[in-house]
């Protein structure tokens, strides 16, 4: 099978041209296209059966996520973050591809599939604002105070309209509100719940959208049949940094509780109870992180350092971690042997300067510039194990550039990943001692997997350089704030990738 697409549609891609993996299930192969189609192949022939239009290229819309297969369903969702969009979770009949539902990031209770008991459990999560200044403190000198519990306004309805306080583009602000999901779903078929986190609030351009931007930056969890949302949690409110909140939820069980632990962009490691949404540990991942000082764990606001914050035409200096995050959406892994989880880490900081730019549907709408470089140890990345019921770190390895490829965690605690400079790398579970390593064709940017085949194991991993840390080499840029930043942080990649070469698979046996 050969995709048919418009060419055009790159212009469309905010961070290279990318596929996030393909989804099988009920005999067929699930491929979700950059132009927005969803796609059901044969898997024994590669013949079509159906397709479906999921987003409208037309305002900016894209679509970069692998379609994820839960029960009689195929659920996808959407890019367009950088572009004014208003994105969506959608799920889809797996038999014929009919329409079950929808729920929006942004807008009315409606609309994002909140009912009476949303958040029942936590009612503060649907508070009106977190912070003294509506504004969330997105000017220097503002209130940066969180609010106690108990002055909380809430649970208030319609949020997702309510705390989008300035119009932006179009009518309401919401409507340009991002709230992307092209990140990992994850599900627990006893709960029935599906869980997901929602992008940036559109524009990087804070000033043009006060307010705490209700539901971007959320976790959320929702019935998979009703899609009907149980419980979210906004990790970042009124996102002044980009801290995309993609990154998947890994499910996990410990001393009797349901969890699901989450490593953000912003650089907080969150684990929960994952029947409701409790807020258990909120801790920072590496000690740079200081966009905010802490979480407060009683109200899961986070408690902003006003030192570090954005506002229009003012070049903030110095905010850790850069756009990029601490942790990107490459996934990272758990081993129930351990108890640890493993996770590929970017070690960047940032200048970031909000700036004014005109909506244009279908066209770029960033609205800052950026610039990146190595944290203050001096390297680009690293790799951590993680407890997750501590919130501390076990043991961490510093990499050279960030490490920017899924983690593979075995019960032989093996734990197997890829670098930017082409290394594939085992490690031991427990200490982090590295135990092999071989040198690939290009940067790792794909997850590393293990299968059997007539009695054996093998371990495999996709080369081929490419995202946002990639997009700068590839394309040629040479300007510091070129690629939304990365031309700049990831200049000396060149040098460990002169010639790519496109992906290659590479295979080990064990």
């Amino acid at each position: 099978y050969f995709p048919k697409q418009d060419p055009s549609i790159q212009a469309l891609l905010c961070c290279d041209n990318v596929n996030r993996g393909l989804g099988y299930g009920d005999g067929k192969i699930f491929l979700q296209q950059n132009d927005g189609k969803l796609i059901a192949l044969d898997a024994k022939t590669g013949k079509k059966i159906w397709d479906v239009q999921v987003t409208d290229t037309r305002v900016g819309e894209s679509n970069t996520n692998a379609p994820h297969v839960i029960k009689d369903k195929v659920i996808t969702g959407c890019s367009g973050g950088e572009y004014g969009v208003r994105c969506h979770i959608t799920a889809y009949n797996i038999k014929d591809g009919a329409l079950i539902w929808r729920a929006y990031s942004t807008g009315s209770d409606k609309d994002v599939l909140i009912g009476a008991d949303f958040n029942k459990d936590n009612p503060h999560y649907s508070a009106l604002s977190l912070y003294e200044d509506v504004n969330g403190g997105n000017k220097v000198g503002g209130s940066f105070n969180a609010l106690p519990k108990d002055k909380l306004k809430f649970p208030e309805t319609d949020l997702g309209i309510k705390t989008w306080l300035k119009p932006q583009a179009r009518k309401d602000g919401y409507q340009n509100g991002g709230g992307a999901t092209w990140g990992w779903y994850s599900y627990d078929s006893k709960l029935n719940l599906m869980y997901y986190g929602t992008g940036n609030p559109g524009v990087w351009n804070p000033d043009v959208r006060p307010g705490d931007n209700k539901w971007s930056m959320t976790i959320f969890a929702r019935d998979v049949d009703t899609g009907m949302a149980k419980w979210g949690y906004q990790m970042t409110p009124h996102d002044e940094w980009d801290y995309d909140g993609m990154n998947e939820t890994i499910l996990w069980d410990a001393k009797g509780k349901k969890l699901a632990t989450h490593f953000d962009r912003n650089g907080f490691a969150y684990t929960f109870d994952r029947t409701n949404g409790s807020l258990l540990v909120a801790e920072k991942m590496q000690p740079f992180v200081n966009w905010a000082k802490s979480i407060d764990i009683k109200t899961g606001t986070p408690v902003k350092d006003a030192a570090y914050s954005t506002h229009q035409d003012y070049n903030a200096k110095g905010i850790c971690p850069s756009a990029l995050g601490v942790k990107d959406e490459q996934p990272a892994a758990f081993s129930p042997k351990t108890g640890l989880f493993y996770v590929p880490m970017n070690h960047v900081c940032m200048t970031y300067e909000p700036v004014e730019s005109k909506y244009v549907a279908g066209q770029p709408w960033v609205g800052a510039t950026l610039t990146m470089f190595a944290g203050p140890d001096g390297v680009m990345g690293g790799f951590m194990a993680w407890d997750g019921l501590k919130g501390k770190q076990a043991w961490y390895n510093k990499e050279k550039f960030s490490a920017w490829g899924g983690v593979l965690a075995t019960s032989s605690n093996l734990v197997f990943y890829g670098t930017l400079d082409r290394w594939m790398k085992a490690v031991d579970a427990n200490t982090g001692k590295e135990l092999w390593k071989f040198q690939v064709g290009s940067g790792v940017v794909g997850n590393a997997i293990t299968y059997g085949h007539k009695g054996k194991q093998y371990v495999g991993v996709l080369s081929g350089i490419g995202g946002w840390a990639g997009v700068a080499m590839n394309l040629g840029l040479t300007n510091e704030t070129d690629g939304l930043g990365a031309a700049g942080g990831y200049k000396e990649l060149v040098k460990y990738n002169a010639a790519p070469g496109g992906g290659a698979m590479n295979v080990f046996s064990l």
